[in-house]
């Protein structure tokens, strides 16, 4: 009687192991967390750009050591407003993959950093349909002011279509991707939604509900700037 009742004993063990998650929803829930200590601090991102921005794209833990061969960037996901005027509820993440250009180089040491992208407007967001594109290239980009407001941003700063953060060791601060490329991470994206599925659909259209992965991160963003306050 021994061998059966061991063997069912393996089975019970086996049903009721936690559900393994994916490292695209690992990738989800760090987004959320990086974004709930950036918005927590002191001097994080102005809440009035926070309130004007159409898109957010982070990219966590970004790592040196990490970089694989032919791959020197970050991984992480774009979360947008919903609605054609893009002043709904913001929507289900699309995952997206950062190239760091040469300007950004010296800033990744051993240390972990992470990245916060705020797209700025209409035109800026519509570079997140294309499958890659090249900040400051394609897109206006400037790294962005920090404290309670942006009184203090420059006039590069206030129309650039994308200001970009960067966080490393707790120092939080504007920073210049300039010539780096950002693309669509469509295997990631068939992984989350479990088919094949483009940005558009996801950013634009809504055609997928909210992962449970992805949750944290859009009640997070739901929660500290429910209203787009961009002059359309």
């Amino acid at each position: 009687m021994r061998r059966p009742i061991a063997l069912l004993s393996v089975i019970l063990i086996l049903a009721t192991v936690v559900y393994a998650k994916s490292k695209e929803e690992e990738r989800l829930e760090n987004c959320a967390t990086v974004m709930t200590e950036i918005l927590n601090v002191p001097d994080d991102i102005p809440q009035d750009l926070l309130d004007k921005a159409e898109c957010i794209v982070v990219l966590p833990s970004v790592k040196k050591g990490a970089f694989i061969v032919g791959f020197r960037g970050g991984r992480g996901a774009a979360v947008c407003r919903t609605g054609e005027k893009m002043d709904g509820p913001w929507g289900p993440p699309a995952m997206y993959e950062l190239t760091f250009g040469p300007s950004v180089g010296f800033q990744i040491g051993g240390e972990a950093t992470d990245f916060v992208l705020l797209i700025m407007n209409p035109a800026g967001a519509k570079k997140l349909l294309q499958s890659k594109f090249t900040l400051g290239a394609d897109a206006s980009v400037a790294g962005g002011p920090k404290g309670r407001t942006a009184e203090a941003a420059t006039d590069a700063q206030m129309h650039a279509e994308i200001l970009t953060y960067s966080r490393t060791r707790g120092a939080f601060a504007g920073v210049s991707l300039e010539g780096s490329p950002l693309s669509q991470d469509a295997d990631a994206n068939k992984k989350i939604y479990g088919r094949k599925i483009e940005a558009k659909e996801i950013l634009f259209e809504s055609a997928v509900a909210v992962p449970p992965a992805g949750k944290a991160l859009v009640d997070l963003l739901n929660t500290k700037s429910p209203t787009n306050k961009s002059d359309k």
